[in-house]
């Protein structure tokens, strides 16, 4: 009952770029950072339950158990540069409508057309990787994160129910970082039960063009092991440049520094997304919404499947936040965890 019947695999393997970003926006988008924050935990602004967490990554809860926020922390912290193709920052509006990346996501899926969507990062210090693979929200005609939480799109995919209706989408994601130990991106190009690849640091202005809605992919463990959780660490933890360190940032928790990251173990994430219209019809049928999903739509479609399935459940009075309806979709739709992960980077001899 917990196999998936879609392939989670992207159109196609990821492409590596050099050099994405001029030196000079690399610092304009870096001001803009420093000079907006504090930042809030990705956790904390995607996620209202652990059990929404587990819908997004993958695995089930065993039954009887409840998950808990400390079970995810990780102090990765997240802002946006553009949303609904507008650019929070005109000072860097240049970064966001880049022609260049613009034809490495057309010549990605061999489209016609493509159109900037938004452009978030995501910063911090050292921090453990490899434990929570995930996908990137999975955007349907009709259903995105504007009217739907992140997990009920990601279990959308997993349920291989709404393929008509999913948005084709890529991005180039950036990384700006000096460490030496980790610091990369692993990926599972050919589905979470094959064996992963990695990009690995040096990852300065290192670009990659990719499907991350139909992609498994994590952040390598990066930083000095006895840096990476922060003592203290809460979901309220906030990330802002140090103002006792020039180059430096700080993790505080209700005011408190509970931890100081140097310059060095700063790891910067530029995600760059874009929404593809392989030629004229399908961006027709997406600006005209005439075949949009509403959530009664999908639900309704995802309670016939369960039936069909032979699944006993109680439906929900409210689909969308039952905690016990979630923990189902989990234990019927996921593929699981990712099985098989590189080694560990190794710490650097003193």
């Amino acid at each position: 009952m917990s196999n998936t019947p879609t392939v989670i695999k992207p159109v196609a393997p990821p492409q590596v770029i050099e050099g994405a970003f001029t030196e000079d926006q690399h610092q304009r988008m870096l001001n803009v950072v420093r000079e907006n924050g504090p930042w809030s935990l990705i956790l904390a602004q995607h996620f209202k339950s652990p059990e929404e967490v587990i819908a997004t990554t993958s695995g089930a809860v065993p039954e009887g158990f409840t998950p808990t926020w400390d079970m995810f922390l990780s102090p990765v912290f997240r802002g946006y540069f553009a949303k609904a193709s507008t650019v929070l920052h005109p000072d860097i509006e240049d970064c966001f409508f880049n022609k260049k990346f613009l034809d490495l996501v057309r010549g990605y899926w061999g489209a016609d057309y493509a159109t900037p969507e938004n452009m978030l990062f995501n910063i911090q210090g050292p921090c453990q990787g490899g434990g929570s693979p995930h996908l990137d929200a999975t955007r349907y005609r009709g259903i995105s994160m504007h009217n739907s939480p992140i997990w009920l799109m990601n279990i959308m995919t997993k349920t291989g129910l709404f393929e008509d209706w999913r948005a084709k989408k890529a991005q180039v994601i950036t990384w700006y970082y000096k460490g030496k130990i980790g610091g990369g991106f692993t990926y599972w190009p050919d589905g979470p039960l094959e064996q992963p690849k990695q990009i690995k640091a040096p990852m300065w202005s290192r670009a990659v063009v990719v499907e991350n809605e139909m992609m498994f992919h994590t952040a390598e463990t990066c930083g000095p092991a006895a840096m990476r959780r922060p003592q203290g660490l809460a979901i309220n933890s906030l990330m802002s440049p140090d103002p006792t360190a020039p180059g430096g940032w700080q993790i505080t928790t209700d005011g408190k520094v509970v931890q100081q990251i140097p310059e060095d173990e700063f790891r910067f994430l530029i995600h760059w997304g874009a929404d593809i219209y392989m030629d004229y019809n399908e961006l027709k049928r997406a600006l005209d919404h005439t075949d949009d999903l509403t959530h009664d739509r999908v639900f309704d479609m995802i309670i016939a499947d369960l039936r069909a399935r032979g699944v006993t459940f109680e439906v929900p009075s409210d689909p969308l936040t039952d905690q016990k309806f979630i923990g189902l979709l989990i234990g019927v739709y996921d593929a699981g965890q990712p099985a098989i992960f590189p080694p560990e980077p190794e710490e650097l001899a003193a």
